[in-house]
């Protein structure tokens, strides 16, 4: 089942449809699915696919002759190509005449047991692109190798591509897409549950519900995505321990540096780099309150939901886990769930509104979305903004989201106009989000306001899904 990766698949076929030379970039985390993408591209082309192996420069390069000798034909080949440049080179040969697609998977793997690859294939480039037309793709799993030794202004392949896709894992809107029988609901649970990785989501099943997809899955020793975080980390990085000490700590509640490295027991210089690496990795971001430089009041939090998921209740289930008692982790975790989701739906929210803007729907022009912070000197107390957007210094939004069963009433939008005012923006627009709905009073005051849309989850999901959108209250 291939879903989505409607825009990469439509530049890929711009550049294939060109007839010359093109060099493509794909990178991204690993079961984000770019081989999926790679396959879905070359299935009606002619194409060789090779993807490389965790060992050495002979066996790379001996599946990489199979796989070019056994391109079009289906036979088998005893033979192998005596170097990488001889592969290559009869590759560029076969692409003169006719347009050929070479796509070489996990790229770092083959490029880390041939160190003159890289300057092989610029060799090639230079002298060959004029008079080809072969389409190259790279694709690789380890973000780090391929931003420093391939896109990277030193890399012997800088200047050559022609396109670089860095894939990211599904919004909410495709994410719903893989299921059909989940309520609209469980479809956020879902998408907050284990993002939008397509691996992920393929292992879950929307004909049970969501408690039987938790205990078949992070609830089950024996289910791939029970360590799944873990193996990931061990793949990615060189020292997993000291990065899943720093994971745990964020999922625990520590936010700020400081309280990261007090939790883990290293200096926060130590805790700065590796956060670095886990930030480019899309595990963790770093947020500033809106229209602030990053400071002291900067905070770190999990960003990929599978992770944040994962680290916030398996670890503390691990044990009754390990016995098979799926039950029971799942009675202590399910209580927890609503207030987990909060977070999960401003992103959702987050989605929306930018759905909103690209569509020319959007009351206020906004540049970019983020949450806001901190005192309200009225009170002397902590105030917060789910999500603000500004226009310019004139104009700008407010939002305020809640996940709760109950209607949200009027006192919560007075809340969010009054956190509004803490600004000088001349123009304001608020919008007020709701899992279920809107008591009557609220709705009344929001239509008296003017400056006020309230939307319901079910109004997000209609524009998501369908396009629709809600006219202001």
């Amino acid at each position: 089942m291939f879903i989505g990766r409607e825009r990469e698949l439509s530049a890929l076929n711009r550049l294939y449809a060109s007839g010359k030379f093109e060099f493509a970039v794909i990178y991204g985390r690993r079961r984000v699915g770019k081989t999926a993408l790679i396959s879905q591209f070359i299935r009606d082309k002619k194409a060789i696919y090779f993807m490389g192996v965790e060992s050495n420069a002979k066996q790379n390069l001996e599946n990489f002759s199979k796989n070019i000798l056994e391109s079009g034909t289906g036979l088998l080949a005893a033979t192998s190509f005596l170097s990488f440049q001889a592969a290559l080179e009869y590759v560029f040969q076969l692409s003169e005449k006719e347009r050929l697609v070479l796509a070489i998977d996990e790229y770092p793997y083959v490029a880390r047991s041939s160190e003159s690859l890289a300057s092989t294939l610029q060799l090639l480039i230079d002298r060959k692109k004029d008079c080809s037309k072969l389409m190259l793709i790279l694709c690789g799993s380890s973000m780090s190798y391929m931003e420093d030794h391939v896109l990277a202004y030193k890399a012997p392949l800088y200047g050559r591509r022609t396109a670089q896709m860095k894939l990211l894992p599904f919004d909410f809107a495709d994410t719903c897409r893989y299921f059909k029988n989940f309520s609209d609901t469980d479809k956020a649970l879902i998408y907050g549950i284990v993002g939008g990785t397509p691996q992920y989501l393929l292992q879950m099943d929307d004909s049970l519900s969501i408690a039987d997809n938790l205990k078949h899955t992070f609830l089950n020793p024996t289910s791939s995505l029970f360590e799944e975080p873990e193996n990931l980390l061990k793949q990615e990085v060189r020292e997993p321990a000291l990065y899943n000490a720093i994971i745990t700590a964020v999922a625990g509640g520590a936010s700020r540096m400081a309280e990261i490295s007090s939790k883990v027991g290293e200096t926060t210089s130590v805790c700065a780099s590796y956060l670095k690496n886990l930030m480019a990795l899309g595990l963790i971001q770093k947020e500033s309150p809106y229209g602030e430089k990053p400071s002291r009041k900067s905070i770190y939090s999990i960003s990929d939901n599978m992770f944040r998921f994962w680290y916030r209740f398996v670890p503390e289930n691990n044990s009754i886990i390990a016995r098979g008692a799926a039950d029971l982790a799942y009675q202590r975790i399910a209580p927890h769930l609503p207030d987990y989701m909060g977070k999960v739906f401003e992103e959702i929210c987050r989605q929306y509104l930018w759905a909103l803007l690209l569509r020319g729907k959007s009351p206020v022009d906004f540049r970019e979305l983020g949450r806001w912070w901190g005192t309200d000197p009225s009170s002397r107390s902590q105030a917060e903004i789910d999500i603000m957007g500004e226009q310019d210094k004139d104009s700008a939004l407010f939002c305020e989201c809640k996940w709760t069963n109950e209607n949200v009433d009027a006192k919560v939008l007075e809340k969010l106009v009054s956190r509004g005012k803490l600004f000088h923006y001349r123009d304001t627009h608020f919008y007020l989000f709701a899992k279920c709905g809107f008591t009557k009073g609220c709705i009344e005051k929001a239509e008296d306001s003017g400056n006020v849309t309230l939307a319901s989850y079910c109004d997000i999901l209609e524009l998501l899904l369908s396009g629709s959108s809600p006219a202001p209250a």
